[in-house]
C-alpha cells in the first residue's frame, strides 16, 4: 500500500529536511506552505528529478477550509494521509506585557488550532483504515519554558498536551501519536537573533552546536517508522542535551 505524508510548513527549514527524508523512504509527500510557494514548487521538483513523487499546496493550516481543500487534493492524487507531521508554526520575542491579542491569537491559530485542523481532517480516513500516525513538533520551550516567548511556549507546551491525550484517545484505532521537541535548531526562525546570541546558544548546548534541520527530520522519521511501532504518546527530545 502506498505511503503518503503531509508535512505542514515545509518549504524550508525542518519541513523542508523532513519532506526530502519521507520522500527518499518512499512517501508521496504534500509540501505545504502558507507564503513561499516558490520555496514548495522548488522543492517538488527537486524530489521528482530525485525519483520521488510529490506535490505543493499554499495553505494557512490556521484556516479550516484551507486545510479540508488541501487534504481533499491530496487523497484525490494519493489516496489517504496515512503520516502527518504537524510541524507548521510562527515564533517571535517579546516581553509578556507587550503581548498583543493579534500576537496571542496568531500564535494559538497557526501553532495549535492548526493542528487541531488537520488531525480532524485526515482522521476519519485513518479511524477507517486502523492504521496512521501523526507527528506533532513542539518545542524544547514547551517543557523548560522561556523568557521573553511566553506565547510561544503556551502554544508547545499546549501541543504537547494534545499529544499525549490523542494518544491515548487513538491507540485502540492502531493509530500512533507522538511529539518531537527540538533543540535550538539552525533555522530561519534562527537567524532573526544576532550572531553572538546564536553562537552563544551553541556553546550552552552541551554537545557544543545548534541543532540542524536535518537532526530533527531524524527523529520525526524514526516515529514515523515501523521502529517505533509500539511508541505513541511521548515527547522525543531533540536538542543536544540543551535542557538536561
Amino acid at each position: 500500500m502506498e505511503k503518503t505524508a503531509l508535512i505542514t510548513g515545509s518549504s524550508r527549514g525542518i519541513g523542508r529536511a523532513t519532506a526530502k527524508k519521507l520522500a527518499s523512504y518512499g512517501y508521496n509527500v504534500c509540501v505545504n506552505c502558507v507564503e513561499r510557494d516558490d520555496l514548495a514548487d522548488e522543492l517538488v521538483l527537486q524530489i521528482k528529478n530525485e525519483g520521488g513523487s510529490a506535490i505543493a499546496f499554499k495553505a494557512d493550516v490556521s484556516d479550516r477550509k484551507q486545510v479540508d481543500a488541501m487534504v481533499d487534493k491530496i487523497k484525490s492524487e494519493f489516496g489517504p494521509i496515512s503520516l502527518l507531521v504537524n510541524n507548521a508554526g510562527v515564533a517571535g520575542q517579546a516581553l509578556f506585557q507587550d503581548v498583543t491579542d493579534k500576537m496571542w491569537d496568531r500564535y494559538f491559530n497557526v501553532n495549535l488550532n492548526g493542528a487541531r485542523n488537520t488531525i480532524q481532517a485526515v482522521l476519519p480516513d485513518m479511524i477507517h483504515e486502523k492504521k496512521g500516525v501523526i507527528v506533532n513538533v513542539s518545542s524544547i520551550w514547551g517543557l523548560h519554558g522561556a523568557s521573553c516567548e511566553v506565547t510561544y511556549s503556551c502554544t508547545k507546551h499546549a501541543l504537547i498536551g494534545l499529544t499525549k491525550s490523542l494518544a491515548m484517545e487513538l491507540a485502540p484505532s492502531g493509530i500512533r501519536v507522538n511529539c518531537v521537541a527540538p533543540g535550538v535548531i539552525d533555522t530561519d526562525m534562527l537567524q532573526v537573533l544576532d550572531r553572538e546570541v546564536r553562537e552563544g546558544l551553541a556553546d550552552e548546548t552541551p554537545l557544543g552546536r545548534l541543532g540542524t534541520p536535518e537532526d530533527i527530520a531524524n527523529a520525526i522519521c524514526f516515529l514515523a517508522s515501523d521502529e517505533a511501532s509500539f511508541i505513541t504518546g511521548q515527547v522525543l527530545v531533540s536538542d543536544g542535551g540543551f535542557i538536561g
